[in-house]
């Protein structure tokens, strides 16, 4: 095929962008919503960027700000393979394409978009806050574009040597790990931030100096180079990002002509893969016999295989640690937001029923009384607690540790153990009362409609939970202001352990009964989805 498919691809990216928004008229709003506010945060980084012009750090910003745009272009792909279908060049496999006009025609077919429009944005400014002088912007624009285009071609080639993964049924699994990421960047930031607000931008100069070397920082780089008139090094810079531009498009040209030609055995399992996925992993032999010890393994293989659960539950693992333990690390941090770490677990209680989906009629048909409820219910909350106690326990522990506080590691483990108990018993309750589905695919964790269940079975169990735990905490600051209550809160880590587990076999009791009366409702509101 000897003409340019260039526009032909472009054409194609636009009409893909336009289909998809008349889908729906939400999906609409949703996609016009979220472009006014990247574009809105955009223009005020541009200002940002702009205003630090001529301060003696604002290399070392821009440096910076170009190396994490760069790892953001290289990391989403895997996290959101499905945000712009022509990152999946396998669609056009039967099509007589050769790899190189392919590869110059997705790559200008990705400069359209929200995405490479901010790029442009955050780019221009750093240009404009380091460069100085003629040269010195000429330069900058072409450090700029190729900055650009390396961004776009390291997502590009990173899509296309993943793609295989990130189409097939496990490979979305990857997704997950979203959730983590966002959690532990956010707080890195937030660490960051805290760290140069006291010591200043100066210790942002030896990572800077590093990184001005690397693509494509390197090409910003050389617009601060061509202003101190080093027109030598400002080159050698460009030329590095050139270099990185060149060995990206030949390796996703590579992957491309993989991509044409071999054959799809990523997703085929053999019989003795298959064999080993059917035989037992051990782990029924670690649980109860019976009924209780089913459902636990269920559940347990619920949070290892269902990608919206497991999300979920390495989101929920995530921040309950982060938060404790980088508020500590920050010297800024009390030892009872130990207790974070079980009252983001126990979440996992609620809609206990909307993980199984339509397939919970299954479920339904094994509960015929109230003792079935009940049995149903506290196997899940023992499966739950499999992970939760020893998780709520090491993060108490290593937040104790880290403080220095050993003498509040009983109670406040106490606490947490009650506070577990307690979103025990209110997230079977509002499973039982406020079920709603969860969607299967796309990114959505409650089916349309469902939202305002979602919201009063989540913060009302939450503040329920918090009422309940009032007592300990009551008891709690009564022996930490009384003369001689620091000899006695030892007390509260028993207290705690046996309000928990009275609280929770209080709730999963009167949890039961509405479990086994409102089947028929429970079963028609996680099958919406």
């Amino acid at each position: 095929m000897t003409a340019d498919i260039t526009p032909v691809v472009v054409r194609l990216k636009l009409s893909l962008l336009r289909n998809g928004l008349r889908q729906s008229g939400g999906r609409k709003a949703a996609y016009i919503a979220s472009a006014v506010i990247t574009l809105l945060f955009a223009v005020l980084q541009l200002l940002g960027l702009i205003l630090l012009r001529g301060n003696e750090h604002a290399t070392s910003v821009v440096v910076l700000l170009v190396a994490v745009l760069a790892l953001g272009w290289a990391v989403m792909p895997l996290f959101f393979p499905s945000g712009d279908e022509t990152l999946d060049p396998t669609r056009l496999v039967m099509l007589p394409l050769r790899p190189g006009p392919l590869v110059r025609a997705l790559l200008v077919a990705s400069l359209v978009g929200i995405g490479p429009l901010f790029t442009v944005c955050m780019l221009a400014g750093s240009v404009v806050a380091v460069a100085h002088g003629g040269v010195a912007y000429v330069v900058g624009v072409v450090g700029l574009v190729l900055a650009l285009l390396v961004c776009v071609a390291l997502a590009r080639a990173v899509a296309a040597a993943n793609i295989r993964l990130l189409t097939s049924r496990r490979g979305r699994d990857l997704a997950v790990l979203s959730g983590l990421v966002i959690a532990i960047g956010a707080q890195l930031v937030n660490f960051g931030v805290q760290r140069l607000g006291s010591a200043g931008l100066g210790q942002l100069d030896p990572f800077a100096d590093v990184l001005k070397w690397v693509p494509p920082a390197s090409a910003v780089g050389a617009a601060d180079s061509a202003s101190e008139g080093s027109y030598g090094i400002a080159l050698l810079q460009l030329a590095l990002s050139a270099l990185a531009l060149w060995l990206l498009l030949r390796q996703w040209s590579g992957h491309l002509n993989r991509l044409m030609t071999a054959p799809d055995g990523s997703t085929l399992q053999s019989a003795e893969g298959i064999a080993r996925e059917r035989t037992s992993t051990g782990l029924s032999r670690l649980l109860p016999t019976g009924r209780t010890g089913t459902v636990m393994e269920r559940s347990l293989r619920y949070v290892w295989r269902d990608p919206k659960t497991k999300a979920a539950w390495v989101t929920s693992l995530a921040i309950g640690l982060i938060v404790p333990v980088f508020n500590a690390l920050q010297g800024t941090g009390s030892i009872y937001f130990a207790c974070f770490a079980a009252g983001m677990l126990g979440i996992q209680m609620y809609n206990q029923f909307g993980q199984d989906t339509s397939a919970f009629w299954m479920v339904a048909m094994t509960i015929s009384s109230t003792k079935d409820a009940y049995v149903e219910l506290r196997a899940r909350a023992l499966a739950l607690l499999v992970i939760t106690l020893p998780y709520a326990a090491l993060v108490t522990v290593l937040t104790t540790a880290l403080l220095g506080d050993w003498a509040k590691l009983p109670e406040v483990l106490g606490l947490s153990f009650a506070l577990l108990g307690a979103m025990l018993a209110t997230g079977a309750w509002t499973s039982a009362r406020f079920p709603y589905s969860i969607p299967q695919e796309g990114y959505k964790n409650v089916a349309p409609g469902q939202a305002g269940l979602a919201w009063i079975a989540i913060f009302g169990g939450m503040v329920a939970s918090a009422l309940l735990c009032a007592p300990l905490v009551a008891v709690t600051i009564w022996l930490n202001v009384t003369a001689d209550g620091d000899n006695w809160t030892w007390v509260l880590l028993p207290v705690g352990v046996a309000y928990g587990a009275t609280v929770a076999w209080l709730g999963l009791r009167l949890a039961a009964p509405r479990t086994a009366e409102r089947l028929p409702e429970i079963l028609t509101a996680v099958s919406k989805g």
